[in-house]
């Protein structure tokens, strides 16, 4: 593996596994005294730097976190002091696992991730190598410049290590790779020197006399065996050092981290078109898509990406309200042109230039130039990699052969090739890609757990490699080699040309310690499959269902592949919010979900469900679901943070907030039967300071929250007395005429805002339906659930269907105010009671207040006219994750209220969370990020509109004002 010596280990187990704590002590120490920034060498870190987006896991040494240059320098004399192998790393979405390795890993994203000049006369900005590409892009934007290279981790994906990788993107058929945009590197060595690269040739030094000797030797071989090819990234640039084209900047790009360490790059910007269009082409499949990419070409477009019928099968399947694939016109294949121009307009008529050329080979085609039309069509390609890697059904896919390219002019035929290959080793794939550029993507459901498993696994990767080369095109179009692809590389270049890279390699890091093991010398393609060295030690007896992975805690915890979507610095919708907050790793579904998967593992992580290191990371966990929706792949991390919690503490004693907080509806329902006087006496007590305070300790709640105010009487207790409700606006339906509707009166909405259940009663009853409630007292068990209380969550829930269960076998619809009660009962009900037969029945007959009202959208319109008001409209969470706000935003149109849909992602209470000691913090910096700014800065008279009671109560207790729920603005805007 190395040039100097067999004996230095390179796989996961060997070094990173065993050597750790011990060998590597005095390594750590050193660090920690020689640079200003983190050091950490702790089991959870390693294990959450264990794997990137591949199919492969490496257990680093240690991880540190430069601030700057000086600390970097300091740290490689450190490593090299120690003689271990040092690996940088950006954001690490990298699919053919170049960014996991036995070795200290640098961390370039967390600090180092400045933009440090952007001159746009030269049309050039100057940035640190963890500097993410779309800050680049958006640095360039008062300029009319851009960034062309843009993968599809744009918003998270770091220049450093796009220039490792040599990227891509969508962009490229106009802007051309990583490389094409490279002007200056600054990088060290792993002997210390410190080298400036640019394009005028005029390097000097022994690193640089060298390269150009290689390239002067070499220069004949690369004429006759290297393609010429806009997608070729296999192998390293030795077309770069050949005389006449000498660049050495743009040598280095594309090595992977083997050869040395980025400190800064100069990338060239573009002229960024100011509007820009999508022409969606339809055909009668994929091949033919690819067919007619060069006729596409010839228009010039910015962009050609291609999809398969399979991805947008799989998407509906996946997420059956998805609604934007119904924009895509008539077909079973797709390209996406973009087009640019100096206005709308323009840019709309060059994209009907496009389709009027194509007319004679599409099924059919639309234009597509607003904005939020064009954004929610790309988010479907974007996402299509980690769509793919899970079924319906639970099915595992996996990247592998992930980017391979041929020429433009032969994919059609490539296409159809590579099916026959996936037949006839029993593979299946659905693919998408780079169609302009004759690049392809594809998830492949291969075996990877067994033994034949990955032996088909090799031998379909050297079929597909002897395809791709009679093409004459590249084993990796945009990824890199890594451990996918780097054994295969003899299969696309002859023996000379493999000696050319290691002689490459050899010159810039003769000591082999530069990410050893990857492009030269490598590992095999199936070493260090992340699901073999992690196979879990656990048993796999889960309490929830996990009916999304096959009844499998251990399948779940694979869910995650690494895209890093939940990592991003501008926001990531919902997910995570910690995350949003911290910046740490550990606090971000990806960080949070590797952690998991070593504890069931069990190398890393040893003490399974008492490990400290995963409590910490999920302590956290806001349980907002936020991840199950924004996650590609679907994790699902409030039902894994039920999981551990409930296993933590089978048969223990739990945290007070488990016994408070976790048991709320109980203790709510023992002050229910109180009369109101002593519920008053209650409330007064709650204010008195030294009582609030005991009482807060005693629940392990933060003494800065407010007990919120009980009411003084329950809705359900009022409505039992028969006591005078809100006046039922007049509809002019028939009272009762749409037949019996049951309410289902949750905890919260009961017990804190009755009101609000007074309001959406009259509405409905408005509405023709004869309103019911259930006989008795009903909880969905959701406090339960989210702090591991399990057996209590089935009992209250089970409890529940039978009080409502002759409504459920009636068909009698239900509907549900509080939007995480209607998101447990259509979701987590199948969780807990995955046998009941009336948990279907949840998930057809319950509804949101929003989604039953929208059937009756004119009806409320006709009523309520315009001019009812504005409202800032916070979604919950769980409404957001589970059930969708379209409904909402249609009834508000309806009634005439000029809606605005904050994009804040989740308040930051969360429940129980927000109250618990040691949260208080988190959870407001939730809320500052931007609800509470929002609210501040809306005028008075427009309302926020939350119906989640945990947003409601974090506004109030942030002093803004007092939110309202939809059932108080219908009955505002229908009452007059």
């Amino acid at each position: 593996m190395t040039t100097d010596s067999a004996a230095r280990p390179t796989t996961a187990r060997s070094e990173g596994g065993s050597r750790s704590t011990t060998a590597y002590r005095a390594l750590e120490n050193d660090l920690r005294a020689a640079i200003g920034g983190e050091v950490r060498f702790d089991a959870g870190s390693r294990a959450m730097w264990s794997a990137d987006a591949s199919n492969y896991r490496g257990v680093p040494i240690g991880v540190i976190a430069p601030r700057d240059a000086a600390d970097v320098e300091a740290a490689m004399a450190v490593c090299r002091a120690h003689d271990v192998p040092v690996m940088p790393v950006g954001s690490r979405t990298s699919i053919a696992g170049q960014a996991v390795n036995t070795a200290v890993a640098m961390d370039f994203r967390t600090h180092m991730d400045a933009i440090l000049s952007v001159d746009p006369d030269a049309r050039t900005a100057t940035v640190q190598p963890g500097a993410v590409c779309d800050a680049v892009r958006d640095a360039g934007k008062p300029h009319g410049l851009t960034f062309g290279p843009d993968p599809s981790t744009h918003n998270r994906c770091s220049i450093g290590g796009m220039i490792g990788n040599n990227a891509c993107g969508s962009h490229s058929v106009a802007w051309g790779k990583t490389v094409d945009n490279v002007r200056e590197l600054e990088v060290l060595t792993y002997r210390g020197e410190r080298i400036v690269l640019g394009g005028e040739g005029t390097e000097t030094g022994a690193i640089p006399d060298a390269l150009r000797a290689l390239g002067t030797r070499v220069a004949g071989d690369v004429e006759r065996h290297v393609p010429e090819l806009t997608r070729r990234v296999s192998g390293y640039n030795l077309d770069q050092l050949v005389p006449g084209n000498v660049n050495l900047a743009k040598a280095l790009v594309g090595t992977e981290g083997t050869c040395a360490t980025i400190l800064s790059a100069t990338v060239d910007l573009v002229e960024s078109p100011p509007a820009r269009a999508l022409a969606v082409l339809g055909f009668p499949d994929a091949y033919h898509a690819a067919d007619n990419v060069m006729i596409v070409r010839e228009q010039k477009p910015l962009t050609i990406e291609g999809m398969d019928a399979g991805l947008i099968a799989s998407l509906r399947a996946l997420r059956p309200d998805e609604t934007t694939s119904r924009m895509l016109p008539e077909g079973n294949g797709w390209l996406y042109v973009e087009t640019g121009g100096a206005t709308r307009a323009e840019a709309e008529a060059a994209a009907q230039a496009v389709v009027d050329a194509m007319k004679a080979y599409t099924t059919g085609a639309v234009v597509v130039g607003e904005p939020k039309r064009m954004v929610a069509l790309w988010k479907v390609r974007e996402e299509g990699a980690g769509l793919l890697t899970r079924s319906p059904e639970g099915g595992e896919a996996w990247p592998g052969w992930e980017d391979a390219a041929v020429p433009p002019e032969r994919f059609g035929a490539y296409l159809r090739e590579f099916d026959k290959v996936l037949e006839s080793h029993g593979r299946k794939g659905i693919y998408y890609g780079h169609f302009g550029d004759g690049c392809l993507h594809v998830r492949i459901d291969f075996d990877l757990l067994t033994k034949p498993g990955v032996q088909n696994f090799r031998d379909f990767m050297i079929a597909a490699a002897d395809l791709v080369v009679a093409h004459g095109g590249s084993l990796s179009g945009e990824h890199g080699d890594g451990q996918a692809r780097a054994e295969l590389l003899p299969r696309m270049y002859p023996p000379q040309i493999i000696t050319a890279f290691e002689e490459f390699k050899g010159i810039w890091d003769p000591d082999d310690r530069m990410n050893p093991g990857r492009v030269v010398r490598p590992a095999t393609m199936d070493e260090n499959l992340r699901v073999q060295l992690g196979m879990p030690t656990m048993p796999d007896e889960p309490k929830l269902a996990f009916g999304h992975d096959r009844g499998s805690f251990h399948r779940a915890t694979r869910r995650c592949l690494g895209v890093g979507k939940c990592a991003v610095d501008t926001g990531s919708g919902v997910m995570c919010p910690s995350w949003n907050v911290t910046k740490e790793e550990k606090h971000s579904t990806r960080g949070r979900a590797r952690l998991l998967f070593e504890m069931a593992n069990g190398e890393i992580i040893t003490d399974g469900w008492q490990s400290d290191e995963v409590a910490e990371s999920l302590d956290l966990c806001l349980s907002c679901k936020g991840c199950k929706s924004d996650c590609p792949v679907g994790v699902d991390m409030a039902s894994y943070k039920t999981e551990f919690l409930a296993n933590r503490y089978h048969r223990k004693l739990r945290p007070r907030t488990h016994y408070s907080m976790g048991a709320l509806p109980r203790w709510l329902r023992a002050v229910g039967v109180l009369p109101a006087a002593a519920v008053d006496g209650l409330n007064r007590l709650a204010q008195v300071p030294f009582l609030a305070k005991v009482a807060k300790k005693a629940g392990g709640i933060d003494a800065r929250r407010a007990i919120p105010p009980i009411a003084r009487e329950t809705y359900t207790a009022q409505a039992a007395r028969g006591l005078p409700m809100s006046t039922v606006p007049d509809l002019g339906v028939p009272p009762g005429s749409r037949g019996p509707l049951l309410l289902w009166t949750d905890t919260f909405t009961d017990h804190f805002d009755p009101e609000i259940a007074a309001d959406a009663v009259a509405v409905l009853t408005g509405l023709g339906y004869r309103v019911e409630l259930p006989p008795r007292n009903v909880c969905c068990g959701l406090t339960w659930t989210s702090t591991g209380q399990v057996t209590a969550a089935r009992r209250v829930l089970a409890r529940s269907l039978r009080a409502i269960g002759p409504a459920l076998d009636a068909g009698i619809p239900v509907v549900g105010l509080e939007p995480s009660c209607t998101a447990a009962l259509r979701s987590d009900a199948a969780e807990l009671l995955p046998d009941e037969p009336r948990v279907k029945a949840l998930k057809n007959q319950v509804s949101t207040f929003a989604e039953l009202l929208a059937r009756h959208a004119d009806e409320l319109s006709a009523v309520a006219g315009e001019g009812n008001g504005a409202a800032l409209v916070q979604i919950h969470c769980h409404q957001h994750a589970e059930l969708g706000s379209e409904p909402d935003r249609a009834v508000l149109a309806a009634l005439g209220v000029d809606a605005t849909v904050l994009d804040s992602g989740c308040c930051g209470l969360a429940g129980d969370f927000g109250f618990e000691d040691g949260h208080y913090d988190v959870s407001m910096a939730c809320a500052e990020r931007a609800l509470l700014p929002a609210v501040r800065s809306a005028d008075e008279s427009v309302a926020l509109l939350a119906d989640g009671y945990s947003c409601r109560t974090q506004v109030r207790q942030a002093g803004e004002r007092e939110p309202v729920h939809l059932a108080q603005i219908a009955y505002r805007a229908l009452r007059g």
